[in-house]
């Protein structure tokens, strides 16, 4: 497991790269990685960052309370709970949360389904486990709320519901998506956002 320093600057360049394409504009998003599981520590943006211009020494390094430890100025996403839950429910090893135009549109637009499925699109086989564009995938969506202890917890029930599920979408608001460590997380990222802007092309 990369260190402290190194998955710093993994965050750094991972959050440069997606807010170029888009997908983390002005200050929205954030991004966490694992650097120890026991006791956990993880790596994580913080609040109010520009991703397109965020640096190596903003990087906080929190506790599973949330709380910074690296004794660096900043504060942390107030959004970092759910990073936690995912990790933990998910044994991730990296949580990306993005803010697209699609992934927004989308989940408005099937909230009151509280999901949608995915189906037939060979970039399905870009998902961890997923051998076959035959793959039938299923996105829950829960509503936003500025709760973050009732959202965390809503988090956990629709992760535990959907055990095979790669993501989850926040009602016009934006993708939770995860990883075995950053590399992985990142391409379901890309992989997502191509279905997204796919499906909602053809809606």
């Amino acid at each position: 497991m990369p260190d402290f320093n190194e998955t710093s600057s993994l965050l750094v360049s991972t959050a440069n790269s997606l807010h170029a394409r888009g997908w983390l504009l002005g200050t929205s998003g954030n991004l966490s990685a694992v650097v120890d599981r026991d006791p956990l520590r993880l790596a994580i943006t913080p609040s109010g960052a520009d991703k397109g211009e965020l640096e190596v020494d903003q990087i906080l390094l929190v506790d599973e309370n949330c709380k910074i430890i690296n004794e660096k100025e900043g504060k942390p996403s107030d959004e970092s709970p759910l990073h936690v839950r995912v990790v933990k429910a998910r044994n991730a090893g990296s949580v990306l949360h993005t803010h697209s135009v699609w992934s927004t549109v989308l989940s408005q637009r099937h909230f009151n389904n509280g999901g949608l499925f995915i189906e037939g699109y060979e970039m399905l086989k870009g998902l961890r486990g997923v051998t076959t564009h035959q793959h039938r995938e299923w996105i829950p969506i829960i509503e936003n709320s500025q709760d973050m202890p009732m959202l965390a917890e809503t988090l956990n029930e629709v992760l535990s519901k959907y055990p095979d599920a790669h993501a989850v979408l926040l009602d016009r608001h934006g993708l939770y998506t995860w990883g075995q460590d950053l590399k992985e997380a990142r391409r379901h990222v890309e992989i997502l956002e191509f279905l997204f802007e796919a499906v909602g092309r053809c809606e």
